[in-house]
C-alpha cells in the first residue's frame, strides 16, 4: 500500500434485540442477536487478509461487541470513543418508531425527511452529530496517515460521515444505500482525497438481509 493512501473502513454494528422489536436504541443500548453476532463474524473472516492497523469504535457496547467480534484473533487494540456514539434521542429512546410515529409525528416525518430540523426533547440534533462526529472523523485521519482503520459506529453516523465524503447535503443523508446491520463502507484516501470504494456493502452476509 502508497503511504499516501489511507484506509478508512466504516462498519455499523451487528443487528441488536431492539432492532428485531423496532425500538429506538440511540445512547440506549441492547445486545447484539445471534445473528448480529454472525453478521460482525462474516465481516471480520471477509477482512481476515486485509490489514487494520487501528480500530476505532462508539464506546456503545453493540459496537464495541461488534468490533471485537470482527477483529477476532488480531492483535489490535480497539479504542472505544464518546464521540461515535449514536445520535441521542432523548425522550424516544426505548420506544417503538411506532409509539413515536403516534406520540411526535411532525418530528417523527423531520427525521425521515427533513433532518435539519428535527429535535425532541434531551435529543441531539443532526447538526450536534455531524460536529462531534467530523472532530472525531479528522482527529482518526490525522493520526493513522498511510494506515487502514476500522471504525465501528451507528446509522446516523454511518450516513454522516458517508455524505461528507460524497458531499451530499443533510436533507438527502437518508436516501440510499439502505444500511444494514454489520455492511461495510470503505474509503480511500489520497492525498486527503477521497474515494469511496464501498457503501453499505453486504457481500459478505451469509444470509438474506432484513431491515432493522
Amino acid at each position: 500500500m502508497s503511504k499516501s493512501k489511507t484506509v478508512i473502513y466504516i462498519v455499523r454494528h451487528g443487528q441488536t434485540e431492539w432492532n428485531v422489536m423496532h425500538k429506538l436504541q440511540g445512547h440506549q443500548d441492547s445486545p447484539l442477536t445471534p445473528l448480529g453476532m454472525s453478521q460482525a463474524e462474516w465481516l471480520g473472516e471477509s477482512l481476515q487478509n486485509e490489514p487494520i492497523d487501528r480500530i476505532y469504535s462508539s464506546s456503545s457496547q453493540r459496537t464495541l461487541r461488534t468490533a471485537e467480534l470482527i477483529r477476532a484473533t488480531r492483535q489490535v487494540e480497539i479504542t472505544g470513543t464518546d464521540a461515535l456514539r449514536e445520535i441521542n434521542l432523548g425522550i424516544w429512546e426505548g420506544r417503538s418508531q411506532e409509539e413515536v410515529k403516534v406520540s411526535h409525528p411532525e418530528q417523527f416525518d423531520y427525521f425521515w425527511n427533513d433532518p435539519e430540523k428535527f429535535g425532541v426533547e434531551d435529543s441531539e440534533t443532526f447538526q450536534e452529530v455531524y460536529r462531534r462526529s467530523m472532530r472525531v472523523l479528522d482527529q482518526i485521519i490525522g493520526e493513522n496517515q498511510g494506515k487502514s482503520v476500522l471504525i465501528v459506529t451507528h446509522t446516523v453516523v454511518v450516513k454522516l460521515i458517508m455524505a461528507y465524503f460524497e458531499g451530499r447535503p443533510l436533507k438527502e443523508i437518508w436516501n440510499p444505500p439502505y444500511i444494514h446491520p454489520a455492511c461495510l463502507c470503505k474509503v480511500e484516501l489520497t492525498m486527503n482525497k477521497p474515494e469511496i470504494i464501498l457503501h453499505g456493502d453486504i457481500n459478505h452476509y451469509r444470509a438474506q438481509p432484513v431491515s432493522d
